[in-house]
């Protein structure tokens, strides 16, 4: 008898086969001596759409909602279909006795097999692979330590009740908004609140009134002093009589050292990360959207396999991993990590419960390298710039403490209080980690600012030297400055933003984030501009329409808390799902109720090529597009695109416009230029050669040098 492994994907289930040593090709399958492989790709069963259950919901009418199944249906998806009765065919031979679960371990990875189990009517024995890389070392310990199947049922019941419950809110609000108001108007369970907080800060930018302030320095000693309020420590005014007449008293007189504060600091390095983290930081450093981190989190984990498994919430690895650590240092040992791994690996491994810690690994410890070697060469460019980030960060963990001695001097002078700082770094611990590429490392204070602070040699100062002063010094006040500025608003959100928002608020999950965000852009509801995300005016009508409730961060919060108690074994999914079934009646009742209206303020006289309706102009995340206004034709065409070609005038980035059947570059200076000539500028520039190419030249060039007699001449000359 064999076992069935089920994989989540085909690379996935490759190198699951190879490590088993099946190799006979079947349709969708490979198979072994002992095992049989197969996978899915990603969903191949879904809940089923609501005309599976009636064929009258196929029409859209605010008279059939709420539409609550009394028995869920799975139905299989099409384009995916021959996959399934693959997997089907291999779940049914008689000479498989059980069924090996090895799609991603997690909430979404268990529905994946769930439900082609369920949908096929498999009930034969599982067991469950859990895995946090894809090596083949980890493989082969993974399938050592099988763990039984209905260990994870619970988790199985969380994924579902997820689904039904978005199923219900998410279908049923949407078709009663769209139907109230003549519109397509999208809304669920974590996108609309996510909308909130987006169209909230917006609010707040909008109705900020900026203040005049007044700040005043002035030198004495060889130090910049800042005034200093006394009782609140800010350095601001906002009255300006008061600081002129400020400036008035100090001419001519001198500042008295009143107080001198020394103290050695110590900060540790940051946490490894989880997803969220990272993509944060992705989108901070490089711009990276929270979808492109994870797609390229993705590739790294199941191509190259040289990082772990990257949809986990925890910033902590267990105790179990502690062992493995050097062996993940070799693994990274090259290039620009040389350096500071050679210095690691001559010593003990130093840990500490600031990243070792057990009880808070969840079902994933945090991302970081594989024992798997890595080839820096094989990484694209965005891989390169992930795989660094993670190195980096997993490396500086095991680094001493950055140092430093800060020193806070005070003084008086007018019955005014004035203060100086200065930073002197005694030992760059950690930070050195990152001096390299950077110069200077920056570090990120609590409100989100940065702050360049140098660390490329002992003694430097972040600010200012201070010289060594005593209490009592008086010092002549040699210059005087008053500096005016106006507070400003609150930032826009940038998708780093957004997702601190989002995880502050409870608001879906790492692994459902990205996907939101996504769907936002795609629903037309938020538009990007340059890094910050802006709410567009179908998503400022939308917010005015939802049930109040459905706006809520708290309600998402509540439901996410719930579904976890779930996971653990501490709630029922029957009652959770009725809870959601009453709030889905009370939600449409609401809307069929309401008063309001939506009006289309970006029509076109462009005419829809297949209905002859006006078409929307709506910005995409990527594009501009014309959108056909009626839901169920659903045409839509790009207009422009945006581009990564750069202007030769101004350098900024141009747009690719679609006109007909001809392509043109525009850029924002107002620069035009056809693709096809662009084509050829390029060409004749050199940017049509790829690094193939040059590899081949090169290789040319060689072959060609060495068959030459000249070189052969030169071969026998001694120097």
């Amino acid at each position: 008898m064999k076992s069935l492994v089920l994989a989540e994907k085909p690379s996935v289930a490759r190198d699951i086969a190879r490590v088993l040593n099946c190799h006979k090709n079947l349709p969708g399958a490979i198979e072994g001596s002992q095992y049989v492989v197969t996978w899915a790709l990603g969903h191949l069963v879904t809940l089923a759409d609501p005309e599976e259950y009636d064929q009258k919901f196929k029409e859209w009418s605010l008279s059939y909602l709420p539409m609550i199944p009394k028995q869920w249906n799975l139905i299989v998806i099409k384009q995916t279909s021959k996959q399934y009765h693959n997997v089907k065919t291999q779940l049914f031979r008689k000479d498989i006795s059980e069924v090996i679960i090895a799609t991603d371990a997690g909430r979404e990875g268990e529905l994946v097999a769930r439900w082609i189990l369920n949908k096929s009517g498999c009930r034969k024995p599982l067991k469950r692979l859990w895995i946090s890389s894809v090596t083949d070392k980890a493989i082969r310990e993974g399938f050592s330590h099988l763990k039984d199947g209905r260990q994870y049922n619970d988790l199985y019941y969380a994924a579902k009740s997820r689904a039904e419950a978005d199923w219900l809110v998410g279908i049923n609000a949407t078709r009663a908004l769209t139907c109230k108001y003549n519109a397509q108007l999208s809304c669920g369970r974590v996108q609309t609140p996510t909308l909130a907080i987006i169209a909230n800060r917006e609010q707040e930018i909008r109705s900020f009134q900026p203040k005049e302030y007044y700040e005043l320095t002035c030198t004495a000693g060889t130090v910049k002093w800042n005034w200093q309020h006394e009782k609140n420590g800010s350095t601001r005014s906002f009255q300006k009589g008061f600081i002129t007449d400020l400036k008035a008293q100090l001419d001519g007189q001198a500042l008295t050292v009143t107080d001198i504060q020394k103290s050695k600091k110590k900060t540790p390095a940051p946490g490894l990360y989880d997803l969220t983290e990272l993509q944060r930081d992705a989108n901070r450093r490089y711009g990276f959207s929270a979808k492109e981190t994870l797609n390229i989190m993705q590739r790294l984990y199941e191509n190259h396999k040289i990082l772990t498994y990257p949809r986990t919430d925890s910033r902590y690895i267990g105790t179990d991993i502690v062992p493995t650590i050097k062996d993940r240092l070799k693994a990274c040992n090259t290039g620009p990590y040389k350096t500071f791994i050679q210095h690691l690996l001559k010593s003990p491994v130093k840990t500490s419960k600031a990243f070792v810690d057990d009880t808070k690994v969840s079902d994933h410890h945090a991302i970081i390298p594989t024992e798997e070697y890595v080839q820096l060469a094989h990484l694209s460019n965005d891989e390169r710039k992930i795989y660094d980030l993670v190195v980096r960060r997993f490396i500086s963990v095991l680094y001493p403490a950055f140092e430093y001695e800060q020193t806070t001097l005070r003084s008086y002078a007018a019955g005014q209080s004035f203060t100086a700082r200065g930073r002197i770094v005694l030992a760059p611990g950690w930070k050195a980690v990152y001096d390299t590429d950077a110069g200077s490392f920056m570090d990120e204070d609590e409100s989100g600012d940065w702050d360049s602070i140098d660390s490329s040699s002992q003694g430097r100062t972040a600010k200012q030297s201070l010289p060594e002063l005593t209490r009592g010094d008086k010092l002549p006040i040699m210059g005087i400055s008053v500096n005016t500025g106006k507070t400003k608003p609150p930032a826009h959100y940038t998708e780093a933003a957004l997702l601190t928002a989002m995880e502050n608020s409870d608001l879906g999950t790492v692994a459902t984030r990205a996907d939101i965000i996504e769907k936002l852009f795609h629903s037309f509801l938020i538009e990007k501009k340059g890094n910050e995300l802006l709410i567009t005016s179908k998503g400022k009508q939308l917010l005015e329409l939802v049930p109040e409730d459905l706006k809520k961060p708290e309600l998402t919060a509540q439901w996410e808390l719930q579904l976890s108690d779930i996971a653990k074994g501490k709630r029922k999914e029957n009652s959770f799902i009725q809870d959601i079934q009453n709030y889905t009646q009370a939600l449409i009742d609401e809307i069929r109720s309401a008063d309001g209206t939506f009006r289309h303020d970006n029509l076109t006289n462009t005419k829809c090529p297949r209905c002859g309706k006006r078409m929307l102009a709506v910005n995409g995340k990527n594009a501009r597009l014309l959108v056909c206004q009626d839901r169920e034709c659903g045409y839509r065409e790009t207009v422009a695109r945006s581009s990564n070609a750069r202007c030769p005038n101004c350098h900024k980035k141009m747009e690719l416009i679609k006109k007909g059947s001809e392509e043109t570059f525009v850029c924002a200076c107002g620069y035009k230029e056809k693709l096809s000539a662009f084509k050829v500028r390029r060409e004749k520039e050199g940017a049509g050669v790829t690094k193939k190419d040059v590899q081949k030249y090169l290789k040319k060039q060689k072959d060609e040098a060495i068959n030459t007699s000249f070189a052969d001449a030169l071969s026998g000359i001694k120097l």
